[in-house]
């Protein structure tokens, strides 16, 4: 049984405020079994799954959960949109100032991990700090009721904790990988290896126009950690 189906046919109907009768009808169904299909105690045929496409607007791959655009199509890297150039207006200086701390120390880290070309690290880095963001999602999502929990497939519940799980995985896999300890069958370093020189002196070398942000990042965060320590004294 397709459990993807069931939440994104759910999140839909729930996302254009219709209620089950009302789609039923329209799809030609009785209300009891979009019910049944909405919370996945049984599962339709492919006639439906198309003709909820169609009544939906979106792919048939969407609603299978096969891909996370609606047209059902595969994100390339130059189809990715540049978050600097999208329109900041609404930005107040505190929220402009911490993005491009954060995005330039984003773009140095990247940038030292395509030096290595290690495919596993550069993911591993990579899951980490989407679960970082995800978390955060999470957090801000719940805190309006009228959001759709379907717009997630973890539950609330137990995504956090999952969450924190996967953090630690990612972060023992990376330090796996560069110590040429591998786990999990994650390649080594091996000619791969990179000497990740991060002295203040290298970095402002290297980065001249971002280093500034990455030092500021590093200020930051140490005076957040120590007055979180000093809090708990």
């Amino acid at each position: 049984m397709n459990h993807d189906f069931a939440r994104t046919l759910t999140l839909l109907r729930k996302e254009k405020g219709l209620s089950q009768k009302s789609v039923a009808n329209s799809l030609g169904i009785s209300q009891a079994l979009l019910s049944h299909y909405e919370k996945g105690v049984r599962e339709c045929g492919l006639n439906f799954v198309v003709k909820c496409a169609d009544f939906y607007n979106v792919s048939c791959d969407y609603l299978l959960g096969r891909s996370a655009e609606k047209t059902g199509s595969t994100i390339l890297v130059n189809e990715i949109p540049d978050g600097d150039k999208v329109d900041n207006k609404n930005f107040n200086i505190i929220t402009t100032l911490n993005k491009k701390l954060i995005s330039n120390s984003l773009t140095i880290i990247f940038e030292m991990l395509s030096r290595c070309k290690n495919n596993d690290l550069i993911m591993e880095v990579s899951y980490l700090i989407m679960i970082f963001i995800y978390k955060i999602l999470r957090i801000l999502h719940r805190s309006e009721k009228k959001n759709n929990s379907e717009m997630f497939k973890l539950s609330e519940y137990v995504a956090n904790d999952y969450a924190d799980a996967s953090i630690k995985v990612a972060e023992g896999k990376i330090i796996s990988i560069i110590k040429n300890r591998p786990v999990d069958k994650l390649h080594k370093m091996g000619e791969d290896k990179v000497n990740f020189d991060m002295s203040t002196k290298t970095l402002h070398e290297k980065y001249s126009a971002l280093s500034s942000s990455l030092f500021n990042l590093i200020k930051n965060s140490e005076q957040k950690i120590s007055d979180t320590i000093k809090s708990d004294k």
